[in-house]
């Protein structure tokens, strides 16, 4: 599991010419990036200077260590189930009966494989909305880490986004690709505000 290695570990994995890790446990670990750089600031955002929004700070610090979880989960899942569906590929097709047995696997494992994708696109969404909040009221020493959270949930949405167009072209239930093309609307949108937050965050650096 990818939360029992070692940074290289994965890495090289990632590397390899292995099916799995693949791009949605990259953008899974992108939004548990985000959201651990939420939870620094919040972290940081304590003494007497910032008494008066200390708590809310808490809250934000605790809710984004529950999105990095969330974001690792899907990470692993998206591993496991990307080889539930490399498994599906694999499956004989010699006569008609094993060709439609074939085809219902993939259509199956294809939807679940898509399961992953949306919960990070769902963390993604609430660490940028987090960030949103953190920003006017975080610790101004690190404040450019909420630009950096910005960008990391942008590129965990992006990627999401990507391995999620993928499989919407290869699912034929309708009512399943209407689901997954509102997923991911809602990441094309995110994005925007994401790239929006990072450049706020910059302009409040520098100012």
């Amino acid at each position: 599991m990818i939360s029992n290695e070692t940074v290289i570990s994965y890495l090289q994995r990632l590397a390899s010419g292995a099916p799995t890790p693949g791009g949605g446990a990259a953008a899974g670990l992108h939004t548990a990036q985000a959201a651990a750089l939420v939870s620094m600031v919040a972290e940081f955002t304590t003494g007497p200077r910032y008494e008066a929004v200390r708590e809310q700070a808490q809250q934000i610090a605790k809710q984004a260590k529950l999105m990095m979880q969330q974001g690792l989960f899907a990470a692993e899942e998206d591993e496991r189930l990307f080889g539930a569906l490399s498994a599906a590929y694999k499956l004989p097709k010699d006569s008609a009966e094993q060709k439609s047995l074939r085809s219902a696997a993939i259509q199956d494992a294809t939807i679940a494989a898509a399961t992953p994708l949306v919960a990070t696109v769902e963390a993604s969404v609430e660490v940028i909305e987090m960030a949103q909040r953190l920003l006017p009221i975080g610790n101004r020493s690190v404040i450019s880490d909420v630009a950096a959270a910005a960008e990391a949930a942008r590129a965990a949405l992006a990627t999401a986004l990507a391995t999620l167009e993928m499989n919407i072209g290869a699912i034929s239930d309708v009512g399943q690709r209407d689901r997954l093309v509102q997923v991911a609307n809602r990441a094309s949108e995110a994005i925007t505000r994401a790239e929006e937050l990072s450049a706020s965050a910059r302009t409040a650096v520098a100012a």
